[in-house]
Order: structure tokens, then C-alpha cells, then sequence
């Protein structure tokens, strides 16, 4: 049986999907990664502010880690038979010195288009 991935334009941070319906709420689908920063990224990252600006390497690390958890969320979702996520959000702890949860949630739904 092949999974069939939700297309990205099949999310949106509203909670309506221009040009379709919702015909089915399957609930909340979530996304959650832990990361750490590596000791080299730590010291590459400090070394980075002493120039300023831009710390390339966290702001790397951190789209990754965004990445990482909005893609689960789509599995998460399709795992529970949707084809959009609507109300998509993200949130981020520290849960100890040097690591972070990130979480992508929201509702999965089955859509169809207007007609």
C-alpha cells in the first residue's frame, strides 16, 4: 500500500482552505522534534556573534529543526486519513540548557473542492 503524502499547499495557518470544503474533522495532528546544539555548533555560533548579525548556524539549525516537525505533522495527519491541515502553529520550549522541543500541530481534516 503506498502513503500518499499531503501536499503543502494543502496547509494553511487559517482554518479554512480557499477553494475547498471540510467534510470531516479528524482532530489535532502534531509534529515534535528535540534537538541539541553540538558543541561545535555551540562554539561556531559563538564565535559568529562576536561579528554580529546574522548567527547563520542557529538560524540553520532552527529551520531545520521547523522542517523536521512540520513533516511529521503531515504524517501525523495523513496516519489519521487527511488530506489538509488547517490552523497550523508552532510552539518551542527549552526543556533543559541547550535543548529544545519544537511542535507543529494542528487540525487534520478531509477536504474536497468547492464546486
Amino acid at each position: 500500500m503506498s502513503v500518499r503524502t499531503i501536499d503543502h499547499s494543502m496547509t494553511t495557518t487559517s482554518n479554512v482552505l480557499d477553494g475547498y470544503r471540510v467534510t470531516k474533522s479528524l482532530g489535532l495532528a502534531r509534529g515534535i522534534i528535540v534537538r541539541s546544539r553540538s558543541i561545535v555548533g555551540s562554539l561556531g555560533a559563538a564565535l559568529q556573534t562576536l561579528a554580529g548579525g546574522n548567527i547563520t548556524l542557529l538560524t540553520d539549525l532552527c529551520e531545520r529543526t521547523r522542517q523536521d516537525a512540520y513533516e511529521l505533522l503531515l504524517t501525523h495527519a495523513q496516519e489519521l486519513g487527511a488530506n489538509a491541515v488547517i490552523g497550523v502553529r508552532y510552539d518551542a520550549v527549552e526543556v533543559m540548557n541547550g535543548v529544545t522541543e519544537v511542535l507543529c500541530y494542528g487540525t487534520a481534516v478531509v477536504v474536497e473542492p468547492v464546486r
